[in-house]
C-alpha cells in the first residue's frame, strides 16, 4: 500500500540488487543465501522471494542443484539495453517535465545543487550512485510505475556494464554532470528539452563504452 513501510522480502531485494549492480556482488560469484541472511539480519524466506525477483531482472540466475548466482555482464547486451533506454527515456523525462509534483521538483532543485557541488570527481563509485539515484528520482516523477519499473531495471543494467569499465574510463564526473541541464528542464517543464538531453545523453553512454572495447 502507498506509504507502507516495505516488507523484508522488499528490503532484501533493494539491498541485494544495488550490490549485485554496483558490482560489490562480482559477476558470476555464488549467491550465498545463509551469508545475506545474516547480513540483513533477515530469514531466507525474504531472501528467497528477493532472489526470484532478481533472477526475473536479469540480475541473478539460478541453476539446478547448483545454486544461484550473479549474471555475467556481456557486453554484446550493450546495443540491446541502448536499444530500449533510446526508446523509453525521451518519453519518460518530458513526461516527468510534464507531471512532476511541486514537491517533486523541490526534491529534484535539492539534487541538482548537490550534484553542482559534488567533491572528488575521481571518486568513481560515488559518482555512480549518485547516478542511480538521479536517475530513479527522475522516474517517480513520471507517475507511472509501469514504466518507472522498466527503466530502473534498465538502468541496472546499464549500471553493471558502467562499473566494469568504469576503471578505464576519465570523464565519469562530466557523464554524471550531464544531468544538470537535465534537471533544470524538468523542474521548468521544458517536456522537448528534457527528451533531447536525454536522447544525447544515451548515445553519449553508449560512445563511451564502445570507445573502449
Amino acid at each position: 500500500m502507498p506509504g507502507s513501510a516495505p516488507s523484508l522480502a522488499e528490503q532484501a531485494y533493494a539491498s541485494i540488487r544495488d550490490r549485485l549492480v554496483m558490482l560489490e556482488i562480482r559477476p558470476g560469484e555464488p549467491i550465498n543465501e545463509d551469508w545475506l541472511s545474516n547480513d540483513l539480519g533477515v530469514g531466507r524466506t525474504p531472501i528467497r522471494e528477493a532472489l526470484k525477483r532478481l533472477e526475473s531482472e536479469r540480475l541473478v540466475v539460478a541453476f539446478p542443484r547448483r545454486g544461484t548466482f550473479a549474471t555475467d555482464v556481456h557486453i554484446s547486451d550493450l546495443a540491446h539495453i541502448s536499444e530500449v533506454r533510446r526508446t523509453l527515456e525521451p518519453v519518460a523525462t518530458a513526461a516527468a517535465a510534464e507531471r512532476a509534483t511541486d514537491a517533486e521538483r523541490i526534491a529534484l532543485t535539492a539534487l541538482r545543487e548537490d550534484l553542482a557541488t559534488t567533491g572528488d570527481p575521481g571518486d568513481n563509485a560515488g559518482l555512480l550512485r549518485k547516478d542511480l539515484g538521479l536517475h530513479r528520482a527522475i522516474y517517480r516523477c513520471v507517475h507511472n510505475p509501469f514504466l518507472e519499473d522498466t527503466l530502473v531495471r534498465y538502468d541496472n543494467l546499464a549500471t553493471r556494464i558502467w562499473c566494469v569499465f568504469v576503471p578505464r574510463l576519465s570523464g565519469m564526473a562530466g557523464h554524471v554532470h550531464e544531468h544538470v541541464p537535465l534537471l533544470s528542464a524538468i523542474i521548468d517543464g521544458d517536456a522537448d528539452t528534457a527528451a533531447e538531453l536525454t536522447r544525447e545523453h544515451v548515445a553519449g553512454f553508449e560512445r563511451a563504452i564502445r570507445a573502449l572495447i
